[in-house]
């Protein structure tokens, strides 16, 4: 199960790095104050956030710190410096600080569903699995959030990590009624079945999507093992090829093709 308890913790990471990645738009579309004019204040406020921000990215945290604490006192009313430092703090090991700013932002922008999701993988990743989850859901039903199947694959992996299987499990199907071709959603319920020790049920999500949609490294990979499981040379060969003409450089394809792997791949 190497590979596959890393799955969990995929869309938590994923939405931390939109955190880091989006926060220095300033389009009229961020979170950020709006309107054509700003004061000196503001603009100044607007310049450090992305300059922290940009530092961040780097990896350089105690420029990034001084920039995104002056940008604050610029503008303390902009809710993605908030947001941003948030991220920074847990990264500074600061968590008071995290979530001050946190629950700052969504005072300052409540119908932002980025900013709630972006809490709510912090609330999840620190145990505090109600508060995240509902976060989650608020982001999902929030007509501004395009993408609702992503916030309910976040509620179900915050929910496996807790190991509230059942509650995960109708989590990830409630993403998979809104967008069926939603890979990550597909991989978490499938990788959780298979943990459970349901291999039917893993080999039938994988199954109806390889036959659909795109396949990815992490489905391929999962579909060989459940089909080792069960014995089913004839799909585990075919699972197996795929992984070695779609994906011959990936980690995936090189474990299952190791010859110390439980059962050697048949390659036919």
């Amino acid at each position: 199960m190497k590979l596959a308890r890393s799955f969990r913790c995929l869309a938590v990471a994923t939405a931390l790095a939109v955190v880091v990645a989006g926060c220095g738009n300033s389009g009229p579309g961020g979170a950020q104050l709006r309107g054509d004019k700003k004061t000196t204040a503001e603009t100044a406020g607007e310049l450090n956030k992305q300059l922290g921000t940009e530092y961040f990215k780097k990896g350089n945290l105690e420029l990034a710190k001084e920039k995104l604490e002056r940008a604050e006192r610029y503008n303390p009313r902009d809710p993605e410096i908030h947001s941003v430092l948030a991220v920074l703090y847990e990264k500074l090991g600061l968590p008071e600080e995290v979530d001050k700013h946190y629950r700052e932002a969504v005072r300052l922008a409540p119908k932002d569903p980025q900013i709630a999701n972006n809490y709510a993988v912090y609330l999840c990743r620190n145990g505090r699995t109600d508060e995240g989850v509902k976060r989650f859901l608020e982001s999902a039903q929030n007509p501004l959030y395009r993408t609702p199947e992503f916030a309910y694959t976040n509620a179900g992996v915050c929910l496996r990590r807790a190991k509230r299987y059942d509650e995960a499990a109708n989590s990830f199907a409630r993403a998979l009624q809104i967008r069926p071709n939603n890979a990550e959603a597909v991989l978490q319920a499938a990788d959780l079945a298979f943990e459970r020790g349901d291999t039917a049920k893993t080999r039938d999500l994988v199954d109806k999507f390889l036959g659909a949609f795109d396949a990815t490294p992490d489905l391929l990979y999962l579909g060989v093992r459940a089909a080792r499981q069960q014995g089913d040379r004839v799909v585990e060969d075919k699972y197996l090829r795929r992984l070695r003409v779609e994906y011959p450089s990936s980690p995936q394809y090189r474990e299952l093709s190791q010859p110390s792997a439980s059962t050697p791949p048949h390659t036919g």
